[in-house]
C-alpha cells in the first residue's frame, strides 16, 4: 500500500509489516518509537486483513493507552486505500493539525473511485451479485467490471458496458494481477476521461478483498495536493470536546469520541 510518491512533497510511508506475527513487546515498542518521533501516527489498514493484524493494532493502541493513535478502516478496496494513503502523506506536508489530517481520510473517500476488472464474481462478497451475474462467471471468457466504491455498480463486459465515473478531473491508478485485457486502460479511461494514467503494482490484499486473483484493479482520484488541500480546508473545523484535538467531521478520529447532545435532547430522551 506504500505508493510512490506522487510529488516531491509526498513524505514517504512507514511500513507496519508483520505485525500480528512478531512478539507483541517488539511490535509495541516499535509503534511507541514512531509515537515518539513523529507525536501521531495514522494507521491506514485494508479491510482484507486478517483478523489477528487487527487485534492485534487494538491491543497496542490498548496497551500504550494513547490517544494519538488513528485507527483507519475505510471500506475501499485494497488499491483506493492505497491512494486514500498517499494522499493523506501529501496532505502531512501542510500545515494541517494531526486531527483534521487524519480527518480527512474519511472526506477524501468521497472522491475516490475504486473498482476492477474481474474474470469470475463467483466469490465476491463484497458488492452485491445477482443470481444471473454468479452463472455467467462460471462461463469461459466472462469478464465483469465491477466499481466498488463509491457506489457499487457490475456490468459484464460486452459492447456498450459502462460504468458510471466521476463527474470531474481524475487520474486513473491501474493494477493488474492474472488478468489480460485493455479494457480498464483503453475503454473505461476513455469513457471517464482521465487526464493521467499510472501502473502499480497489485496490492497483495486485493485477491482476497475481489475473492479472485484473475483481476485489472483501478482506482481515479484527485491527484493535486493543492485541491486536495483546498477541499480538506473548506470544510468547517472543531474541537473535541474529550480530547481536545482539532478534528474535521462528527467523530474523533484519535479518542472516537462524538460530540454531546444538545440539552434539550438529553432532557427529552
Amino acid at each position: 500500500m506504500a505508493l510512490p510518491p506522487q510529488d516531491e512533497r509526498t513524505l514517504p510511508a512507514v511500513v507496519l509489516e508483520d505485525l500480528d506475527k512478531q512478539p507483541l513487546e517488539q511490535a509495541l515498542a516499535a509503534v511507541q518509537s514512531l509515537i515518539d518521533q513523529y507525536g501521531h501516527l495514522i494507521v491506514v489498514c485494508s479491510q482484507a486483513v486478517s483478523r489477528g493484524v487487527d487485534r492485534r493494532l487494538h491491543t497496542i493502541r490498548s496497551l500504550l493507552e494513547s490517544d494519538r493513535i488513528a485507527l483507519f478502516r475505510p471500506d475501499l478496496p485494497p488499491l483506493g486505500l492505497a491512494v486514500l494513503a498517499r494522499q493523506l502523506r501529501q496532505l502531512a506536508s501542510c500545515d494541517l493539525s494531526p486531527g483534521v489530517l487524519a480527518s480527512a481520510g474519511r472526506l477524501l473517500t468521497h472522491y475516490i473511485h475504486s473498482g476492477a476488472l474481474l474474470g469470475s464474481v463467483a466469490r465476491l462478497d463484497r458488492v452485491p451479485v445477482g443470481l444471473r451475474s454468479h452463472a455467467k462467471s462460471w462461463v469461459p471468457g466472462s469478464q465483469f467490471g465491477v466499481l466498488a466504491h463509491p457506489e457499487p455498480q457490475l456490468v459484464r463486459i460486452a459492447p456498450g458496458a459502462e460504468l458510471t465515473g466521476p463527474e470531474f478531473g481524475t487520474w486513473m491508478l491501474v493494477a493488474k494481477g492474472q488478468l489480460q485485457s485493455d479494457w480498464v486502460t483503453a475503454t473505461l479511461a476513455q469513457s471517464w476521461s482521465v487526464q493521467g494514467l499510472r501502473e502499480a503494482p497489485l496490492p497483495a490484499e486485493s485477491p482476497v478483498w475481489w475473492g479472485t486473483g484473475k483481476l485489472i484493479e483501478f482506482a481515479a482520484y484527485l491527484p493535486d495536493l493543492s485541491v486536495l488541500y483546498q477541499l480538506v480546508t473548506s470544510v468547517r473545523q472543531g474541537v473535541c470536546h474529550w480530547c481536545g484535538i482539532d478534528v474535521i467531521g462528527d467523530r474523533c478520529v484519535f479518542c472516537s469520541a462524538t460530540p454531546p447532545l444538545p440539552e434539550n435532547q438529553i432532557s427529552a430522551g
